[in-house]
């Protein structure tokens, strides 16, 4: 996939403490409200700082504080849960396996939104062997049935996603922070793939009651909320077929922030 160079963003991680997973089983926000934002990696090593200085933790997973992770989406050959985003739908979901790569684990995993901005997430632990393709597992594809609108025999892969990601917990434990960097896709369908080079996509999770010091955070650095999902951009990106004139405005955004063009091959 195509690649960039990037800023070394281990010294400042290492100023946070750390946070196990097991720490962690209480903050799992399964149902909750999202709010994401875009910047670069110059902005993140601030905001970064501010966090290590408001007392955020870091999540450390066999020693590390930045884990791979790997993600194949799936859809209907119409393209029916890219154009449910693309087409405003409130109540939507999307069908992805996702291999946590420093922990081992890969599930199945099904994203629901509801017409009231909140997001569940459903997931069934899977072979790491299925995550390019589940639909030979008879009980991941009855979970699917279980807990989707579709089933697993009209699905197929459409996208792969990988990228580096930094989870931060605030002292009191009420939200979660996930940063991605080094986003790279590639479309199984057209062959094309890209990467979003130094751009930063932060997501701010929470059950929407508690008060968030990193909103305040992002507020002073100027770092601004953004409606945007990665399966869409990657999507948008790599197949010139699909309808996707609502998301070229994000494209253009992403490129703003990172002072350059994307590349796709």
């Amino acid at each position: 996939m195509a690649e960039s160079s990037h800023i070394s963003l281990v010294p400042t991680l290492e100023t946070l403490s750390p946070i196990t997973l097991s720490e962690m089983d209480g903050i799992k926000l399964m149902n909750r409200i999202d709010s994401k934002y875009l910047t670069d990696e110059a902005m993140l090593l601030r905001v970064l700082s501010d966090a290590a200085a408001a007392g955020y933790r870091v999540l450390v997973t066999g020693g590390d504080r930045i884990s791979l992770y790997n993600s194949v989406y799936y859809d209907t050959a119409g393209l029916r849960m890219f154009y449910d985003h693309h087409n405003r739908r409130l109540v939507r979901q999307k069908v992805r396996t996702r291999s946590y790569l420093n922990s081992g684990d890969t599930f199945l995993e099904i994203k629901r939104k509801n017409n009231k901005g909140r997001t569940k997430k459903k997931r069934v632990a899977i072979p790491t062997a299925e995550l390019m393709d589940f639909r030979s597992d008879a009980q991941a594809c009855d979970y699917l049935a279980s807990h989707s609108w579709f089933q697993a025999q009209e699905l197929s892969p459409v996208l792969e996603t990988r990228f580096l990601r930094i989870t931060l917990v605030n002292p009191s434990r009420t939200e979660r922070l996930t940063i991605d960097t080094s986003l790279q896709f590639k479309n199984f369908r057209t062959g094309h793939q890209t990467s979003l080079q130094n751009a930063v996509i932060i997501e701010l999770k929470q059950d929407g009651r508690a008060d968030s010091q990193m909103k305040r955070i992002l507020l002073d650095r100027r770092v601004k909320p953004v409606r945007v999902s990665k399966y869409c951009i990657a999507l948008t990106l790599t197949d010139p077929s699909a309808k996707t004139g609502r998301f070229k405005i994000k494209v253009r955004a992403i490129e703003k922030t990172i002072g350059n063009k994307l590349i796709i091959v």
